[in-house]
């Protein structure tokens, strides 16, 4: 059983107390209670009992009870928690509440699992069928903004939009918005800021209508621009492609636009677009530059553009066809058509009159030479470039590397432009054969001369013997040297007594040119090898018919005689040696060393010339021992006579110093007498010009100092008087102030005792008169009727002298 209070229990022996007192629950306004295991209550609000006279209870389960008049738990209920404040939802917030068990809320079914929010501001009353998840805050939507959704389940939102599971949509409102428990917020999109110099290109994912009322289809692409709206937020079907820049052409300036976008709003594939400036604009999806923004082409008097037709079309009086060439000469400027390419900018070639160019015609195939001239190509028309063998590319090089070495930069290769004439200077005394393939003939030009080539000509390429001894095909040459000029080879010879010898011989050589047949020169190919094989060959028939020791006597003549022969006439080796084929001539042979090839040879040979060498230089050093002995006694003979002439003269020579010794004793002794006496004289004057200068100077030496002390006196007796002045000047005022100091203390005196008390001390007593100078510490005074005169200084002096004392002390 419970009882409630107030009032007063007295407990029955059957009863025992379980608990209590206990105090009953109190719910203030705005609070709640939770409670377990609840009592059962009728429909009139009483409490069901059993038949035992127990309350009934709902075992497990949960009431929550408001304000009400304070109440106590009745046995098996609990109190769950403490008493707490009802939740107060904020604005732009709310709660987002589960159903865990079904039940009615006004007309509406709640099912366990639902899900719904209770929007702020408003205070929340709990119920036991409901959980509450979350907070839920209020998403602030900017200016600009937009919050993009996706619903979780089928419902229909605030709008009264029905929306399917998964469907996405914009919030474009500004300000705070609370998302739906069906709701998702995707994310957060931020408009695009458009200007009259960038738009937006977007693309279709689905087909929809926008925002303008266009029907858009999925893949579709288009731009936004400031013309469309000053902002815009991406659908949730538009991607966003990127960024378009606005295209502006000056009125120097045009593009050809590929692909454009019709009127229908469709692209026109595979047309083309010419736009000029002064324009604006933006390119649209599918649409592209060909070649970028380009300038109008200026051209000046020495310019051309090269132009071909694209399609058929009609120009002034002209009915191009595609493929047709044509140009179009400066000075003016030109901006094409669309229907018409520019194949290339030309200008006028200026050439000297040693420069050319080779110039091709594309319709017959004709190449030909263009020279001394500017010269501006034809529509049909191009440059040719003309191929040379490598190796007169590489001779061309090393004579142009060689005439412009100052002016070539190090480390960088100059490179032949082929499409200019080839020119090369032919050097004095020099020829060169060139041979033109298409006439089938040669010519050949003599130096000084600047070859020009022309488009079927090519240089003939020498191939000359070189080195010592010779070896073919070591010089490549073009131009061919006509001499007088040598060279230098080798031959090894052998005797009739087989001694090997080994002979460097040089050959003066020229040739000799005709005019009429100046291609006979260039007959044989290599004349250095030619020359030297026939010369080694007769050189060697000749030795071999002679011993090593006629050979070596007469070398020189028996060479010469083998090469050049003999004349039958005068029975003399000949001056000359020409072959005929090429009319090279050789006019002289130099043999310049003899070298036994067989060691053995040379060693005897060596020993054989060292034995002359010997026998030269000993014959040499006898007569040179003669010749020496010879000199020496003639070289005596003349010593022992300029010993006798040089004792003469010496002689001679100590008679004219005895003389002179003579004279110098006797002018050295009248000399020294005359001195002594000027120098006595000389002393005596300085020793009395001293004495008189000495005796000036003490004088004045002393009058100085006489003035120097007459002023010292006068500053220290002045200085003196001025410091007695000084101090008397301080004793006086001293004396004045110590006056005035006294005058001003007495007076301060008085007045401190003041007239009364001095007129009582005159009538007082003696005693009292001391009592009170005592008390007052004066120590005399003076009464006067103020007629009779009075010497104050003094008297002060004995009034107050002992009072100043006797403080100081």
């Amino acid at each position: 059983a419970e009882y409630g209070g107030p009032q007063t229990f007295t407990r029955k022996d059957h009863e025992t107390v379980v608990s209590g007192p206990d105090a009953m629950i109190m719910i203030p306004p705005r609070h709640y209670a939770i409670i377990s295991n609840p009592v059962v209550k009728s429909e009139k609000g009483e409490v069901a009992t059993e038949k035992s006279g127990q309350v009934r209870l709902r075992h497990g389960d949960e009431e929550i009870r408001f304000q009400q008049d304070p109440f106590p738990l009745y046995p098996g209920e609990k109190l769950y928690g403490k008493v707490s404040p009802l939740q107060v939802v904020a604005p732009n917030t709310a709660l987002r509440l589960r159903v865990i068990r079904n039940f009615i809320d006004g007309d509406e079914q709640k099912n366990a699992g639902d899900e719904y929010l209770f929007e702020g501001p408003g205070t929340y009353l709990p119920r036991v069928e409901v959980q509450v998840v979350e907070i839920v805050k209020a998403i602030i939507v900017k200016p600009n903004q937009a919050l993009r959704l996706r619903a979780k389940k089928a419902f229909v939102d605030k709008l009264g939009v029905n929306r399917k599971a998964g469907e996405e949509w914009l919030v474009k409102e500004s300000g705070g918005y609370l998302p739906n428990v069906n709701e998702e917020v995707v994310q957060t999109l931020e408009a695009y800021i458009l200007t009259d110099k960038k738009a937006l290109h977007l693309e279709a994912t689905n087909t929809f209508t926008d925002v303008f009322g266009k029907e858009r289809k999925a893949g579709e692409e288009w731009l936004v621009t400031l013309s469309d709206a000053e902002t815009h937020i991406p659908d949730v079907y538009e991607k966003v492609i990127g960024e378009v820049k606005i295209t502006t052409l000056t009125t120097r300036q045009y593009c050809v636009v590929l692909d454009p976008i019709g009127k229908d709003g469709k692209p026109q594939m595979g047309k083309r677009e010419l736009r000029k400036g002064e324009i604006s604009f933006f390119l649209r999806p599918g649409e592209k530059l060909e070649s970028g923004i380009q300038n109008v082409h200026v051209l000046d008097s020495e310019e051309a553009i090269l132009l071909r037709a694209r399609e058929a079309f009609k120009d002034g009086e002209h009915i191009r066809k595609p493929g047709d060439r044509w140009m179009i000469y400066g000075p003016d400027d030109y901006v094409p058509p669309v229907s018409i390419e520019i194949v290339e900018k030309r200008r006028a070639i200026p050439l000297d009159e040693n420069e050319g160019i080779y110039v091709r015609d594309i319709t017959t195939g004709r190449v030909r030479m263009v020279t001394g001239r500017a010269y501006m190509l034809g529509p049909n028309e191009v440059l040719w470039e003309k191929q040379l063998p490598q190796v007169v590319e590489e001779l061309l090089a090393k004579q142009h590397t060689s005439r412009d070495r100052a002016e070539q930069p190090k480390g960088v290769e100059i490179r032949r432009d082929k499409t200019k004439v080839i020119t090369f200077r032919t050097p004095h005394n020099s020829a060169v054969q060139i041979y033109d393939y298409k006439a089938k003939k040669a010519r050949v030009v003599f130096g000084p001369e600047l070859v020009m080539l022309g488009p079927d000509e090519q240089f003939t390429v020498l191939s000359l013997s070189g080195e010592i001894p010779k070896r073919p095909d070591v010089i490549k040459s073009l131009t061919l040297l006509l001499g007088p000029d040598f060279m230098t080879d080798v031959v090894v010879v052998e005797t009739s007594d087989h001694a090997r010898l080994s002979l460097k011989v040089s050959y003066n050589w020229h040739f000799e040119v005709d005019k009429e047949d100046a291609q006979k020169i260039f007959q044989v190919p290599d004349f250095v090898g030619d020359a030297t094989k026939a010369i080694a060959s007769r050189v060697r028939g000749a030795v071999a018919g002679h011993s090593f020791d006629a050979f070596h006597k007469a070398s020189a003549e028996l060479i010469r005689s083998a090469v050049f022969g003999i004349d039958p006439e005068t029975n003399e080796p000949r001056n000359r040696l020409t072959f005929s084929s090429n009319n090279l001539v050789i006019t002289n042979i130099d043999i310049q060393s003899v070298e036994p090839v067989d060691q053995k040879t040379r060693d005897a040979l060596q020993k054989s010339v060292q034995l002359a060498i010997e026998i030269t230089t000993k014959s040499q050093e006898a007569e040179a021992r003669h010749e020496a002995e010879r000199r020496e006694q003639e070289a005596k003979g003349r010593l022992e006579r300029q010993k006798i002439n040089d004792e003469a003269e010496a002689e001679k020579a100590r008679k004219s110093l005895l003389e002179l010794q003579a004279q110098s004793a006797t002018v050295e002794a009248s000399g020294q007498a005359t001195a002594e006496a000027r120098a006595r004289a000389a002393a005596a004057a300085i020793e009395g010009e001293a004495a008189v200068k000495q005796a000036q100077l003490q004088a004045e030496a002393s009058k100085i100092k006489a003035e120097a002390e007459l002023e010292e006196t006068k500053s220290k007796q002045s200085a003196e008087v001025t410091h007695q002045k000084a101090l008397n000047e301080l004793e006086v005022t001293k004396a004045k102030e110590l006056s005035r100091i006294e005058a001003k203390k007495f007076k301060d005196v008085v007045n401190a005792i003041g007239p009364n008390t001095i007129k009582t001390i005159a009538q007082a007593g003696p005693e009292m008169q001391a009592k009170l100078l005592q008390g007052l510490g004066l120590k005399g005074f003076l009464i006067t009727d103020g007629n009779s005169p009075i010497n104050l200084f003094n008297t002060a002096g004995g009034l107050v002298g002992g009072h100043g004392q006797t403080q100081q002390h």
